[in-house]
């Protein structure tokens, strides 16, 4: 870290937060799993009768993907909601003790000749993911039942020792991870496919000023550009995934067709096109799995907070 002194120790909130990923998964992996269940299902349920401000706007999210439900609908799915996110988090504490065959047993995947004939095909392969479902299961079921190893991209997180739990963990899943800050993600991404390989982003929400503006459940929304520049650059084949859970223990997982790259337009008509493919083919799985969209900030445009320019009005 380039800033020296107090302003470089990390909080009394960050600090904690660090501490109780440390508790969950030194903890939660030694639990029985009817026990590890009942846990996160009771954790889910006492934060969404908090109603505090993620399950606010999760629910304005959900509002968004369901416009006609009534109220007793709405906080059905945000409580169903927070029950799908708790058990990604409770899967996620406990993916690196299972083996192999548990992976594999965990998860049932929907056309995955797509990505293995791209792969076999030797021209690389971008998996563009929404957050729904357990990204993370999905990825160690790539790296042990089809024996593929990929490079992913991730947030850098404060304080810096959470953000490297979260990487050692990735990497203990057979993972290869990129910090999302400086320019140089792009290029060792390239670098990937063009030899062939497989790179996975989750890619539904980008508020930077590269995102890609899309329609989005009839309102607009940024999503980033890295994958359809990725693909254009590469020639690599970018294919959309959507996850869902239901009532068994196994995951569903759906790798649609892929995105083309448009054979008009510039670069940035064509990067436009493609992003606006990829949240259609996202907005396909989240509508008929809105329970397992984890998408608990803010996405839509219309629903961003002004910030404050340097003069302190609006900007």
């Amino acid at each position: 870290m380039s800033v020296a002194g107090a302003d470089a120790r990390p909080g009394a909130k960050e600090r904690l937060s660090d501490a109780l990923y440390g508790l969950g998964w030194a903890a939660v992996k030694t639990l029985p799993e009817p026990a590890a269940r009942a846990l996160f299902r009771t954790l889910a349920d006492q934060v969404w009768k908090r109603r505090g401000k993620s399950v606010l706007r999760l629910e304005a999210n959900l509002k968004r993907v369901v416009p006609d439900a009534d109220p007793a609908r709405l906080a059905a799915l945000s409580r169903a909601g927070m029950r799908s996110y708790m058990r990604y988090w409770m899967e996620s504490f406990r993916l690196p003790t299972w083996s192999p065959a548990r992976i594999k047993a965990s998860i049932d995947v929907t056309d995955a000749h797509r990505l293995t004939d791209g792969l076999d095909s030797g021209r690389g392969v971008i998996l563009a993911l929404p957050h729904l479902g357990n990204w993370d299961l999905a990825g160690a079921w790539v790296t042990t039942d089809l024996k593929v190893p990929f490079t992913t991209v991730a947030e850098r997180l404060k304080p810096e020792s959470l953000y490297d739990r979260f990487v050692a963990y990735r990497e203990g899943l057979g993972m290869e991870v990129l910090p999302h800050t400086g320019g140089a993600a792009f290029g060792t991404l390239a670098r990937r496919l063009r030899s062939g390989g497989l790179v996975c982003l989750v890619a539904d929400r980008d508020l930077s000023a590269s995102g890609i503006e899309v329609s989005f459940f009839g309102d607009t929304a940024r999503m980033p550009a890295g994958p359809a520049l990725l693909a254009q650059q590469t020639g690599a084949l970018l294919l959309p995934v959507t996850l869902s859970y239901d009532d068994t223990p196994v995951m569903k997982a759906r790798i649609h067709p892929p995105v083309e790259v448009p054979e008009s337009a510039d670069r940035d008509g064509r990067t436009s096109v493609m992003t606006q493919a990829l949240a259609d083919a996202f907005a396909v799985g989240i509508a008929e799995h809105p329970e397992d969209w984890h998408m608990l900030q803010r996405l839509w445009l219309a629903d961003l907070e002004p910030r404050a320019d340097r003069s302190g009005g609006p900007a």
